[in-house]
């Protein structure tokens, strides 16, 4: 019988499950897994600069794919390092995988060289975490790995390896587990023809999309839905495009920066039909858009994992199943509202089109940042990328772009800072043939500014847009507005990010006036490779309609 090593048997059994790319920093912890990629071609090693970005890479590939992201980083630092993505993935319901390099079995319990018990370190924020000490067994945990990370609410799969059981050598099995597929839940027929009940006697119905494990079928079953039964559609945060936004049935985006016209229109509906969104703080704005416990609408809220269900709002029906099947489903349904009012859903799409028309009011300084989102939706294409991370920039990036395209918007729900640039380079490796711009603030930029060198080493043809306002914009807003004029902690003395991208190997340019920036950008998209432009924006534009001025005098 032929023999095999544990690093080996590893390897062979990504390959099995499809895998493409694995985000990670080496280390001498797996070594033996390292050696093992070199006789598998098919199996991409991006060599990230720090395991955040590597394990927000992860997240980001899986969300574009709909593949398990794989993140591969070293014991101890390493470990900590890469836990900000597996946060990510845990909030934003991303299944992943995350590979740690572990000490030999023979040392364990003896707090030796950076060794972490990973079972207690990620057991609230990951789905599994094991450890897997016989390498025969490689394979079994393998495949529990991916049913685990895909099957009911998608999310994070930690998994320790140690070193020495990398090496051990064990017979090699005779097959490999089959390549895993999604543990599949339907809404029964009672609970279909119960929704069609319950949408036929609606008046102001109105629909809210989000959450993880969707699909472009997903998608495209929604809208059906939708036009059946003038249902007006709304996503939840950072979901933008699971719905086409200049769609007529469009609602527009229920999360941080809410308009107020959509809403007061929830407020006002009669009943909710909630598909895949967990409906948590962001959604709900601090649970109190619907009221809680039990809202004041007919709620049907559909979820892929039970405990979600009746969590905070208690649902008139909860239906446990799995967010694509659940909207074909729906979609099979039909017609079912005999009397629709158009009207509503018409005042829904054209509160939307109204708040995303830039406002009259001009931000201070030299730049409009509405101006420049507005020209770059103008230049790119349809199924252009967009990623970001947090700051108050983002506001900008999700007021004033359209999402036309399935998997445009790529961005952490969890709100974490730093998320944009190492997602846009696993955007780019993905989807080479697809512009992928990121949106930074110069705070988010800086916790994840070394990937842009990892956008250049791999060929990954970035585009990014830095907003640099001296200041972590958010707190500084949150800050004025509870303590005006006492500035504490929250002032930036930056580098020169253009200077800092092109000694990585870029393109890059600074602009400090609008009229100054189509030119910039027709060069940057022109460049072949990774490639920044650095805004300078006045620190009192804090919103599109605020700023630090209006919180110090209480306007």
């Amino acid at each position: 019988m032929s023999r095999t090593t544990g690093a080996k048997l590893l390897v062979q059994s990504l390959e099995q499950q499809g895998a493409t790319n694995i985000f990670g920093v080496p280390g001498e912890s797996y070594l033996a897994v390292l050696d093992a990629l070199c006789d598998a071609p098919s199996l991409r090693f991006v060599n990230a600069r720090q395991e955040g970005g590597a394990s927000m890479m992860a997240d980001a590939h899986a969300k574009l794919t709909g593949e398990v992201g794989l993140c591969m980083v070293t014991r101890g630092p390493g470990a900590t390092n890469a836990s900000s993505g597996v946060h990510v993935a845990f909030q934003d319901s991303t299944p992943m995988i995350l590979f740690i390099g572990q000490v030999a079995r023979d040392q364990l319990e003896r707090e030796a060289f950076q060794e972490i018990d990973y079972r207690r370190m990620f057991g609230q924020m990951a789905k599994w975490v094991a450890q897997i000490d016989d390498a025969a067994r490689v394979p079994e945990f393998i495949a529990r790995a991916y049913h685990t990370a895909l099957s009911g609410r998608p999310g994070p799969v930690v998994l320790a390896l140690p070193e020495d059981m990398l090496r051990d050598e064990v017979a090699k099995p005779a097959r490999l587990p089959a390549k895993a597929k999604p543990a599949d839940s339907a809404p029964s027929p009672a609970a279909l023809e119960e929704i069609g009940t319950l949408l036929a006697a609606a008046e102001r119905p109105l629909m809210i999309i989000g959450g993880g494990g969707w699909s472009q079928a997903a998608r495209d079953a929604v809208v059906s839905f939708a036009e059946a039964n003038a249902l007006p559609v709304g996503t939840s945060f950072r979901c933008q495009d699971y719905f086409p936004n200049h769609h007529p049935n469009h609602a527009g985006h229920v999360g941080l920066g809410i308009n107020p016209a959509l809403a007061e229109k929830i407020r006002q509906s009669d009943l909710l039909l909630v598909l895949g969104a967990r409906l948590g703080d962001c959604t709900t704005s601090s649970y109190t858009l619907i009221d809680s416990p039990v809202p004041s609408q007919t709620l049907i809220h559909i979820h892929a994992d039970p405990e979600e269900l009746g969590r905070v709002f208690d649902p008139t029906l909860a239906i446990a199943a799995r967010h694509e099947t659940a909207a074909i489903a729906l979609a099979s349904l039909g017609t079912v509202r005999s009397e629709q009012t158009a009207g509503w859903v018409s005042g829904l799409h054209e509160d939307y089109e109204a708040f995303f028309a830039v406002p009259a009011r001009k931000s201070p300084g030299a730049v409009q940042m509405a101006d420049v989102m507005k020209h770059i939706e103008a230049q790119t294409p349809q199924d252009t990328i967009y990623t970001n991370g947090a700051g108050n920039y983002a506001i900008w990036v999700h007021r004033f772009l359209t999402y036309g395209g399935w998997r445009s918007q790529l961005a952490a729900t969890s709100g974490s800072m730093g998320y944009g640039l190492p997602a846009a380079v696993a955007a780019a490796i993905a989807a080479p043939d697809r512009t992928v711009i990121c949106f930074a603030g110069d705070g988010c930029f800086q916790m994840t500014c070394q990937e842009f060198a990892t956008a250049a080493q791999e060929g990954a043809s970035i585009k990014v847009i830095l907003v640099n306002n001296s200041s972590y914009g958010t707190i500084r807003m949150h800050q004025e507005r509870t303590y005006p004029t006492r500035v504490s902690g929250t002032n930036l003395i930056n580098p020169d990010f253009a200077a800092m991208a092109r000694a990585m190997g870029g393109h890059a340019e600074t602009v400090t006036k609008t009229e100054d920036f189509p030119d910039a950008f027709a060069r940057m998209l022109a460049h072949d490779g990774p490639a920044l432009i650095e805004i300078i924006t006045d620190p009192d534009a804090i919103t599109p309609v605020r700023t630090i001025s209006d919180l110090r005098s209480g306007g």
